[in-house]
């Protein structure tokens, strides 16, 4: 790894340590219903996954370890891998709170098959993840590497167009490159969860369009089963968008999907 994409990763890392403790006492995240048996885990993925009692599971960016241990608590034997410290901190303290068995590992996700040997019948990720990554063929490597054969990768996440808005202004303006390549610095005050916080989130991302995400994992060896676009987002990623019936949030116009979700298998 370059000195450059360190001091990227770095910076990332000190922002996302700085958000866990603001995180677990914002409503978003609203950490005392979750204690209390109330599930993380939203419509997309938990149609996708069924049922995974028995199964053995690996998050990768778990943040603190919320939908792992919704997972766990379904049955599932799982691994959370994060980059923050703070935040794996903060889920290994919940694991035990809660009485749960998960496990959960720090280190860049890239870096996951070195700390990680086992292989698992899952591999899954969700919801602003792969932004933080500059380039997804070690990604897709990594996640063939950790499938046990047969085994299923399942990411949801928003989609590549959503990033070509500048959404920290009132109004998103579009800005940013689909295919893009340079790195994308933004600084600004508060974070998704708690936009009134006092902190300073410094962060440094990368726009993936869709083919470069299923090539990274067609390369890997992997098969696609399905990948599926879809104009409402369980996250209110803008400004100004409207919950519909299933409350979902989409653009008033849905001239454009939020979310994209992808099944594949080893």
């Amino acid at each position: 790894m370059s000195k450059e994409l360190y001091n990227y990763f770095e910076t990332n890392k000190q922002t996302w340590n700085k958000k866990v403790d603001i995180h677990a006492r914002s409503d978003f995240y609203n950490i005392e219903a979750f204690k209390k048996g109330k599930t993380s885990l939203k419509q997309y993925e938990l149609e996708a996954l069924g049922g995974v009692s028995g199964k053995s599971l690996l998050h990768l960016q778990c943040h603190f370890g919320q939908d792992t241990l919704s997972w766990s608590r379904l049955g599932a034997k799982c691994t959370g891998v994060d980059l923050s410290e703070k935040g794996i901190e903060l889920a290994k303290s919940l694991n035990t709170e809660l009485d749960l068995d998960a496990k959960f590992v720090c280190c860049n996700v890239l870096d996951t098959s070195e700390y990680i040997n086992d292989k698992f019948d899952i591999v899954f990720t969700s919801y602003g993840v792969i932004g933080w990554l500059p380039d997804l063929k070690p990604w897709g490597k990594m996640i063939a590497e950790r499938l046990k054969p047969g085994g299923v990768f399942y990411i949801v996440e928003f989609h590549p167009i959503v990033w070509m808005f500048d959404y920290l202004e009132e109004k998103p303006i579009m800005k940013y490159g689909y295919h893009q390549k340079d790195v994308i610095y933004e600084e600004y005050q508060g974070t998704y969860a708690n936009p009134e916080s006092n902190m300073i989130s410094k962060e440094y991302g990368w726009n993936h369009g869709l083919g470069e995400v299923v090539s990274s994992l067609t390369e890997a060896g992997l098969t696609i089963e399905y990948l599926n676009e879809y104009d409402g987002s369980p996250y209110e990623v803008f400004p100004g968008l409207i919950k519909d019936e299933n409350k979902m949030f989409a653009t008033k116009e849905k001239l454009y999907p939020l979310i994209f979700a992808i099944k594949a298998q080893l």
